[in-house]
């Protein structure tokens, strides 16, 4: 064993009882497996409902091109931004283990009658009312699963290509199905922002091969999170399309029962944080202190300023950061007038914690349009999709389905960027991660701008060959396959191996341990206003195409629409958009890596006579 400063973890965790661990005991991939194999789970669960929902949503409810594909991006965008809710209820109430196991409650009451309606492809009232009450004593009722196995909880089946024609389905249809979607909204914002930041802590910044390891972490993060989807977007879509809703939703069920039992079985091996208080809050008061404080000269020596001793950081195990000179305004908070309201005088370190959220906050910005591109792949791609030859041979292609080729195109990209990419570029840059983060989310934005271009000139090819067959008023099938689609599918999943990865271990990395899980919840929150912008977008130039006697870019009929018109105009703004992150990033400062000070970290643990895992210092 390893003398005892060392064998504890140095980074502030602890176990469930708040005591220091061993890194020999907890912690590392061992215990950071149970969490990658959970996502897999958690993702099938998740795309085995989002990636079909549209489909669902026009041939089962009869809902329009615009009303269904903005259906979607709404529910996916609340999905994506409840984790801001999760995040402040782990870093400031619960922490992140029982946050995470609170929410997957939620999760699962919504979901727990999937399976028992799955096995039944009869289903009448009378069977119904013994179900729910046998199932109520257990708190557990899936509505989303009722809806799509009862007929009566949905219109009679229409056939008609346009769905004007169709009966519509009522306000208490509407209500059952819409009301379980939001329920599992509400359950995955404790889960997403959380579970991720489980993993990643499972790793001490302060030892440098898990140092190491953690660079790899998101890499394999997100190939755990595509290799679920690609189940999901390839046998989860084919049962919904071929066998039945029922069966294809109580899966999904049955796969996020199983995720939550793994989590469980790897509780005696994480390393858990303890909550730090509100980070909302902490960030208020710097922000209330420093505008209180607005005629107040701040001092050139930065010493000057109100900061708590070493040792009240060691005792909780924190780390103390030094002043830096950006968003000098800030600094105000800090400067003593001779009050000591907390919401007049603030310390230098929850100062810099308040500057590393805000400074994140342009890059955020800069990540919403290519989010609002992430939107179209269960919504128009899918759309296109269903009017395309999709049969090989007696097998008919779900439309669904080809997101699975976003998902192989990742997973393939993901492993090939860290077994290879990162080595070579390592050698130029002496750079750990190969090239910044930024610089990788660059990639990703410039990779959008091409996808976007590509799909508008296949669709104006799925056009002309419609146009060519007299089939554009009618709406039918047009003599092309699918797989004339799988370009703009394989470059998304490109794309998503530098972007996606790339702004999930950036929100991480460069948010404030006190803040973590609120740091993660950026990278979601992008994702959420990505497709809350892609229904704006969608509906606004639906409407502004139709003006003054034009049929519209985007009509019901997607052989009447003009798709190649608006992914042209999708493409222009991707363009602006990565002007604008390039002006962004030459203003953005790092935080400055943790394990820069771990020399001196160890000299001060030492001089202290620590002999557990608390952090004193992080030198900014």
């Amino acid at each position: 064993m390893e003398n005892g400063l060392d064998d504890y973890t140095q980074d502030g965790t602890v176990d469930l009882k708040g005591k220091p661990v061993l890194r020999s005991k907890r912690g590392g991939w061992r215990a950071c497996s149970f969490v990658v194999v959970y996502e897999v789970f958690e993702r099938m669960a998740y795309y085995g409902i989002s990636s079909n929902l549209v489909v669902y949503l026009t041939k089962k409810l009869h809902e329009g091109t615009v009303r269904s594909s903005n259906n979607v991006t709404n529910w996916v965008g609340t999905i994506w931004m409840t984790p801001i809710l999760g995040a402040y209820v782990a870093d400031a109430h619960l922490g992140r283990y029982w946050t995470f196991l609170a929410a997957s409650v939620i999760y699962l009451l919504v979901c727990m009658q999937s399976l028992s309606l799955s096995l039944s492809r009869r289903v009448n009232f009378d069977e119904v009312k013994v179900l729910t009450n046998t199932f109520d004593m257990m708190q557990g009722m899936s509505l989303l699963t009722l809806s799509v196995s009862l007929p009566a909880l949905r219109p009679p089946p229409c056939n008609d290509a346009n769905t004007n024609n169709c009966r519509e389905a009522s306000t208490m249809q509407l209500a059952v199905f819409f009301g379980a979607l939001y329920t599992l909204a509400v359950g995955t914002g404790g889960t997403k922002p959380n579970i991720s930041t489980i993993g990643a802590d499972q790793f001490d910044d302060f030892h440098p091969k898990e140092k190491a390891h953690k660079l790899s972490f998101f890499n394999w993060w997100m190939f755990s999170i595509f290799f679920g989807t690609l189940f999901a977007n390839t046998v989860l879509v084919y049962i919904q399309d071929n066998v039945g809703w029922a069966l294809g939703y109580g899966l999904p069920t049955l796969g996020l029962l199983i995720s939550v039992v793994i989590f469980l079985a790897g509780t005696p091996l994480y390393r858990h944080r303890l909550p730090t208080g509100s980070p909302f809050t902490r960030m208020a008061k710097v922000i209330v202190a420093a505008m209180r404080k607005t005629k107040v000269s701040v001092p050139h020596d930065p010493k000057e300023l109100y900061e708590l001793d070493l040792d009240e950081y060691a005792k909780g195990g924190k780390f103390r950061i030094d002043s830096t000179p950006t968003l000098r305004f800030l600094n105000k908070a800090a400067v003593k007038t001779g009050r000591t309201d907390p919401w007049m005088l603030c310390p230098v370190t929850q100062v810099e914690e308040t500057k590393q959220m805000l400074r994140m906050i342009p890059i955020l910005i800069a990540t919403v349009v290519p989010s609002t591109m992430i939107a179209q792949i269960n919504t128009l791609f899918v759309k296109q999709g269903t009017t395309l030859d999709r049969q090989i041979g007696n097998f008919k292609i779900p439309a669904a389905s080809l997101g699975g080729f976003v998902t192989f195109s990742m997973l393939v990209c993901v492993v090939l960027y860290d077994r290879f990419f990162v080595s070579i570029a390592r050698r130029w840059t002496k750079n750990p991660r190969g090239i910044t983060l930024l610089q990788r989310m660059g990639i990703g934005i410039v990779f959008h701008i091409i996808i976007m271009i590509v799909a508008s000139l296949i669709e104006r090819h799925r056009l002309s060959v419609a146009k060519e067959h007299g089939l554009v008023e009618n709406g039918g099938q047009i003599p092309l396959t699918i797989f004339i689609l799988l370009p703009q599918f394989v470059l998304m999943g490109v794309a998503d191996a530098f972007l996606e990865v790339a702004k999930l271990e950036f929100f991480y990395d460069q948010a404030p341990e006190s803040m973590k899980s609120l740091g993660t919840s950026y990278s979601t929150t992008s994702l959420g206003i990505g497709n809350f912008f892609s229904s704006f977008l969608l509906t606004t130039i639906s409407d502004i195409t139709k003006k003054n006697g034009h049929r519209g870019w985007i009509l019901n009929n997607l052989n009447a629409s003009h798709l190649d018109y608006y992914y042209a105009f999708f493409a222009i703004l991707n363009f602006l958009n990565f002007i604008l992150f390039l002006f962004l990033i030459r203003f953005y400062v790092y935080k400055a890596e943790v394990s820069d000070s771990m020399e001196v970290l160890a000299e001060e643990l030492k001089a202290m006579k620590l002999t557990g895992p608390n952090q004193v210092s992080s030198r900014e």
